[in-house]
């Protein structure tokens, strides 16, 4: 079960609404979604959260190139709007979206720090795989007051803690 909405920052205060993923295939069609709910070039950013298995942030501003978040990339690539973030993060071509992973660092993970463990658990990272930790930008949102480590250390309510933390927590749950 997946939930989405979308926060709008107007003049006026963070502004929440549902949102139905039916009609998104990429994230040019979600990126496009997002920027339908700005009345100018307003900050939006979209939620999607999947049973508290992984979330995913996607930030637009204007005609700007959408910034991406995603919580566990080995758990959102197993879902179709999961996928839809993660291909993005993750690169590669249409065909193998995990295509030169090992170059890419967006494990979370400074040198010397060991590497998360693989979506299996056996940890072991089948070639290809995404990866079973963050991928994306972790600073999203530090503009906003949540910084690189607060975002990473987010579980369970992930979603309700960062809409609390940008004054919008109220306006999240009346969409809820």
């Amino acid at each position: 079960m997946y939930f989405a909405a979308l926060l709008a920052r107007t003049h006026d205060g963070w502004e929440a609404s549902d949102t139905e993923l039916d009609d998104v295939e990429t994230l040019a069609d979600l990126a496009d979604l997002a920027r339908e709910a700005a009345s100018d070039d307003e900050t939006v950013i979209v939620f999607i959260e999947q049973e508290g298995a992984w979330f995913g942030l996607l930030r637009v501003e204007g005609e700007e190139d959408p910034r991406v978040f995603v919580s566990n990339a080995a758990r959102a690539a197993r879902s179709s709007y999961g996928e839809i973030l993660t291909k993005e993060v993750l690169g590669g071509d249409e065909d193998d979206p995990a295509e030169d992973l090992d170059a890419l660092d967006l494990d979370g993970t400074e040198d010397g720090e060991p590497e998360p463990e693989s979506a299996d658990g056996d940890g072991d990272d089948p070639e290809g795989a995404a990866p079973a930790g963050p991928v994306g930008d972790a600073r999203i949102l530090t503009d906003l007051g949540i910084t690189e480590p607060e975002l990473l250390a987010l579980r369970d309510d992930a979603l309700g803690e960062i809409a609390e933390a940008l004054g919008a927590g109220e306006v999240l749950e009346a969409v809820r």
